[in-house]
């Protein structure tokens, strides 16, 4: 009976780790976002990782994939093949209508401005907007400010802009705009642009710089004008399944890596455009700084009533007027 014993106790010692082991076990959580690693949305993803590995002692891992379609990264969060993904606004607006306000051209007046607009109340109400959707949004991220390329001529005035085909995103509002500019607005997807650009498609794109150096675009466009014509914000999603089924600790850790994902990714944003617009020069790109922007806004007046309609003016105003406190 005591070898008997001895022996049971040796079969249930050796078993042990393994019934020991799912609760120890890693759970595998995937972020996707469309530009390089060495983007702003790749220090965004970089700092999520880094956090939610941390705080969560290693409980979760977090893969970070790029995927240069951003609807489809918003499709597959929505029906929960990925957990999360970082994008632009410019799709989501086929998914979320309420955030196309913040497309408006001219709406920021700067960094600090966008930034707080999205921090405050007002980005905390779009961001609710989401649920409904069968997506949650989690955090403003950001894009920056954009600005026109192209390869036919220097852009300083409205009327430069006239027969351009331009690339826009997937997104009526910018589309409308470059519409009452004059150009021709061909909207795809980021992953289609560079060879559009290369086969003359269209002549032109318009992307934050950040974007333009990290996508290194200057090898396929000769002129850069500083229209900074619209604030691209970014935003992270999560797949409501999965963030619903957290406890609340788990849920806080995810929120508190949201956080200083927003954190990297602004930082590098700002780095970049301290820096990108003499890097693209130097790689031979024609840079129009000082462009007409009251120009812009003069032409784009049949626009902004379209957009006054489509949005209401309080609404807008009430982003346009915001400042810190109010």
């Amino acid at each position: 009976m005591r070898a008997t014993r001895r022996l049971l106790l040796a079969g249930l010692a050796a078993i042990a780790p393994a019934a020991i082991a799912p609760a120890l076990a890693q759970t595998n959580v995937t972020i996707t976002h469309p530009l390089p690693l060495a983007s702003h949305y790749g220090a965004g993803s970089q700092a999520f990782k880094e956090a939610v590995e941390r705080l969560s002692n290693g409980r979760y891992r977090v893969t970070i994939q790029r995927n240069d379609n951003e609807r489809e990264g918003i499709e597959a969060t929505q029906i929960g093949t990925q957990e999360f993904t970082i994008t632009s606004t410019g799709p989501v607006g086929n998914f979320v209508p309420e955030v196309l306000v913040l497309d408006i051209p001219f709406l920021f007046r700067d960094y600090a401005h966008a930034r707080g607009v999205l921090d405050s109340q007002i980005g905390q109400e779009i961001l609710a907007k989401f649920n409904a959707r069968g997506l949650v949004g989690v955090a403003w991220m950001e894009n920056g400010f954009r600005n026109l390329t192209n390869s036919r001529r220097e852009v300083n005035a409205p009327d430069d802009v006239k027969g351009l085909k331009v690339r826009t995103m997937e997104n009526q509002v910018h589309m409308r705009a470059f519409t009452t500019l004059g150009a021709l607005p061909t909207p795809m997807a980021f992953s289609e642009l560079v060879p559009a650009l290369q086969q003359g498609t269209v002549d032109g794109q318009e992307n934050p710089i950040p974007v333009i150096v990290a996508n290194n675009l200057n090898q396929v466009q000769r002129y850069l004008s500083l229209t900074r014509h619209v604030y691209s914000p970014a935003v992270l999603i999560g797949n409501p399944g999965f963030l619903g089924g957290l406890n609340a600790a788990d849920r806080a850790i995810f929120m508190q890596a949201a956080k200083a994902a927003v954190d990297a990714n602004r930082n590098k944003v700002s780095e970049d455009e301290q820096t990108g617009v003499a890097e693209l020069r130097r790689r031979g790109m024609t840079v129009r700084e000082n462009v007409d922007t009251a120009a812009f806004q003069a032409a784009l007046a049949p626009a902004f009533q379209a957009y006054s309609q489509q949005f209401g003016a309080a609404n807008i105003d009430r982003i346009r007027n915001w400042r810190p406190g109010s």
